[in-house]
């Protein structure tokens, strides 16, 4: 099976990479050619255009950053004809309404749309370790469950379109959360000169740990956000798509509000770009 892999930011070339290293044929396309260069020394070869990519493919892997990219990508002058007969498989984050919109533009245009969205980022997608979420066609998934397994060890279909686009909001939302409580908590912590080291060990042994603090704790401790595998201003795009969707849904979103402001205050501080753990800036002041 030749897959089409659009979009190779960080997440979509250690897709790419993970794809071929399980024997499937990939071609990649980027927007910016000169950021996939190092695919093309790996042996990917790369398109020169959406068109061309699909062309070639049996399927198509979407890893683009949102919504309007998406629908830049395929159904610009020249490519979306060459949807037809095509299965995509979509894994950004994007809102459950925005996806059902998607598929049905790609089965007007004769193909097939699955949603597939990841919770994990770079070392998870190059060991296969993604957790895998879909939504769709029940036959679809079945067909698409070779691209799916080569990337997550047991990926699961939740239900129609859009449910699982839901689900992986879900998830991102309580990254941010657990990301900003966990900063509210350590700054008192420090503030109070209470050594560090003694509260994790408490919090450890208790119902209230998570391993995302111990994975952040050395950026917290150092103000070292560098070597982003999800960089700050990702997060604060998922944090605004979740309260949209939360809204429709009638839910109080005053907390993920406060959330969403603080990202912005961090990408105004200049961590856009930043692992998102340099949420901790905006919400706990310098120690004087």
């Amino acid at each position: 099976m030749k897959i089409a892999v659009l979009g190779l930011g960080l997440m979509g070339s250690a897709i790419a990479l993970r794809l071929r290293a399980q024997g499937l044929d990939v071609v990649g396309w980027n927007r910016s050619p000169q950021r996939a260069e190092a695919l093309a020394e790996a042996g990917i070869p790369l398109a020169a255009t959406p068109a061309e990519a699909l062309a070639e493919a049996e399927a198509a892997v979407l890893v683009l950053a949102d919504a309007a990219a998406i629908t830049a990508t395929l159904f610009a002058p020249g490519t979306e004809s060459g949807l037809a007969g095509l299965a995509l498989v979509q894994m950004g984050t994007i809102a459950p309404a925005e996806s059902r919109a998607l598929a049905r533009r790609v089965r007007a245009a004769g193909g097939e749309y699955l949603e597939a969205p990841v919770l994990g980022s770079l070392p998870e997608a190059r060991e296969g370790r993604l957790i895998v979420m879909a939504g769709g066609d029940p036959g679809l998934f079945e067909r698409c469950l070779p691209v799916l397994q080569a990337l997550g060890r047991e990926p699961r279909r939740i239900g129609a379109v859009g449910q699982a686009a839901a689900l992986k909001l879900a998830m991102n939302q309580l990254i941010a959360g657990l990301t900003a409580t966990f900063a509210l908590s350590l700054g008192l912590i420090r503030a109070e000169g209470i050594d560090p080291a003694q509260f994790m060990e408490l919090l450890r042994g208790s119902a209230l740990y998570a391993p995302t603090f111990d994975k952040k704790l050395d950026k917290y401790l150092t103000h070292a956000y560098g070597q982003a595998n999800f960089p700050l201003k990702h997060l604060l795009k998922d944090v605004r798509l979740f309260r949209t969707v939360a809204e429709q849904a009638g839910l109080d979103t005053a907390l993920i509000t406060t959330i969403e402001a603080a990202c912005i205050r961090a990408l105004g501080q200049g961590y856009g770009e930043q692992d998102y753990s340099a949420l901790y800036e905006a919400l706990v002041p310098p120690r004087r």
